[in-house]
């Protein structure tokens, strides 16, 4: 069974999955790294979850206010001996539940060419690919989504 605490980015769990997430897009953006990686910074984010399975700290994600209408997800991670399992998917839904629950109407994310597995997740849970937003305007190897949390 897996349990999901919401917490802030100052709990250790959720730093060490962050930084295990780091390394694998690091290997992922290769020499993009670098210009991603500045826009990941994770310190004072008061909307981070961790899940559980057994006591042991297997995923994580968060969730930032871009405007007042639109939280962006951040920092999805899945320790890939607990992939497959449908933890993300358990993941994202709570934090777009979390989400409406702070106001919020839509998510958006952005994730990398290089990553399938992210791509897949989003499709599967109804996010609409959109133009690359922000700083990820014109960036080839980024993928932009869009969900509407509530009409």
């Amino acid at each position: 069974m897996i349990d999901i605490v919401r917490t802030t980015s100052e709990n250790p769990d959720f730093i060490s999955l962050v930084k295990l997430l780091d390394a694998d897009l690091k290997i992922r953006d290769g020499e993009d790294h670098a210009f991603y990686a500045q826009f990941n910074k994770t310190y004072a984010l008061p909307h981070c979850l961790v899940a559980y399975e057994s006591g042991k700290a297997v995923a994580t994600g968060a969730i930032r206010e871009l405007d007042a209408k639109t939280t962006e997800v951040k920092r999805m991670f899945v320790q890939p001996e607990f992939r497959g399992k449908g933890i993300a998917i358990q993941v994202l839904a709570e934090l777009e539940k979390w989400a409406a629950e702070l106001g919020y109407e839509k998510c958006m994310l952005e994730t990398g060419i290089n990553q399938p597995e992210a791509i897949a997740l989003y499709k599967k849970c109804n996010y609409k690919i959109i133009p690359n937003y922000g700083q990820y305007a014109g960036i080839e190897n980024s993928v932009c989504f869009e969900k509407v949390l509530r009409q």
